[in-house]
């Protein structure tokens, strides 16, 4: 239903911006449709976007790595050069559809069945959860001096009526569609957008773990006991924040409450912003997101990505620091066990003091005190990461 509803949802929003030339029948406006995803598609694969010249959003959202980073590179290169490192690690695009936008006070709880649960900043795309919807997360790369480096939405689009697919788009938007330079932009962000609501290719549900939910397929026995202790509140309890369990609607688990939280997550030498003292990424109180930046309860809170397909990353966390499952699942059960392993000098070192207080200590496996047993061992953690191996989308 949720895959239905989503392209029920983009349709409506074609119906609705072409109403006024003339209306369309469903077999058209789904033709439209299809036509506006192929022009996505094309879009999202030209790198001639780019100031460089070499930088597409494929580039870093790699098809073939689950529309990850193809590399094992903390943070990718950009810029009006393509040598400009980036400041945060480069997300998945894939299973992003039912992201909710972005609240300070999120009050659904599916899973817990208590709708009077506040959970706090939830929702929203990007660490920092700015970007409300997949158009509004578009326009980001494009005009970032990090990413594809366009001085101006108007830089975007004498680029795009320059590129072979521009007959297409004169087709589909009109042929004086370059002459209303703000209007092009936006078609060119919402044909990215049409092209992200793809469920084919970004939300396939096309993993073991789906045929094991659906009785089409069976978990080892490595993969079963990983699964439990992914669910077991005392051990990984993984699932207080990525969620393992269809909803109550019977919808697939996303792998993800969509909240953010503050992990402690080490410093990261290796991105060059880094090497200024003062310079801290905040998350969803700054620096790249502004309009929090008076809530020192915020600081250093980044957004729970979903696990699928998480076996295919080769970084993790919002700053690229571990290149392994295995180092992400020794960090959670060791953080506070034997935080010198992870910490050169003091603890935290990628949160100022003040925001300390912020980063979560409460829920297993972050409770835990120098001399404790971690809560995890490492028989258990191969357990974790050989379920983990079961969220990939198998190639049809």
């Amino acid at each position: 239903m949720m895959r239905v509803g989503l392209m029920t949802s983009c349709l409506l929003l074609l119906l609705a911006g072409h109403a006024a030339a003339q209306p369309l029948s469903r077999q058209q406006a789904y033709a439209r449709a299809h036509a506006l995803g192929e022009l996505g598609r094309a879009l999202f694969a030209d790198p001639s976007l780019s100031a460089s010249g070499k930088l597409a959003c494929a580039s870093c959202h790699s098809p073939a790595h689950a529309f990850g980073p193809p590399n094992g590179l903390p943070v990718q290169l950009g810029g009006a050069d393509g040598r400009q490192p980036g400041v945060r690690a480069v997300p998945s695009l894939m299973y992003l559809q039912a992201v909710p936008q972005f609240t300070e006070h999120y009050f659904e709880s599916d899973d817990e069945g208590d709708e009077s649960v506040d959970n706090g900043p939830t929702g929203g795309l990007t660490w920092d959860g700015r970007a409300d919807t997949a158009g509004a997360q578009a326009r980001i790369p494009l005009l970032s001096p990090y990413e594809m480096a366009n001085p101006t939405p108007a830089d975007v689009v004498a680029k795009v009526a320059r590129a072979p697919y521009a007959t297409d788009f004169r087709a589909l938007f009109g042929d004086t569609i370059f002459t209303d330079e703000p209007a092009a932009f936006a078609a060119i962000v919402k044909a990215l957008e049409v092209y992200q609501q793809d469920p084919a290719v970004f939300y396939p549900y096309a993993s073991k773990y789906d045929a094991y939910l659906a009785g089409r397929a069976q978990l080892t026995a490595q993969e079963s006991n990983g699964l439990a202790l992914f669910n077991d509140p005392d051990k990984g309890n993984c699932a207080q924040c990525h969620i393992s369990k269809p909803g109550r609607d019977g919808s697939a688990p996303q792998f993800t409450d969509y909240g953010l939280i503050a992990l402690g997550a080490p410093r990261n030498p290796a991105i060059p912003a880094n090497a200024d003292p003062a310079y801290y990424d905040l998350g969803l109180c700054g620096p790249y997101r502004t309009d929090l930046s008076d809530h020192p309860d915020y600081c250093g809170r980044f957004r729970t990505p979903t696990l699928r397909n998480v076996a295919t990353r080769q970084t993790f966390f919002h700053n690229g620091v571990f290149h392994s499952l295995k180092d992400v699942m020794r960090f959670y059960v060791e953080r506070d066990t034997t935080p010198a392993r992870w910490y050169p000098g003091a603890k935290y070192n990628d949160l100022p003091a003040a925001y300390q207080k912020n980063i979560d200590t409460e829920d297993a496996p972050l409770d835990r005190h120098p001399g404790m047993a971690p809560a995890l061992t490492d028989p258990e953690i191969d357990d974790i990461i050989a379920f983990l191996a079961t969220l990939t989308d198998r190639t049809p």
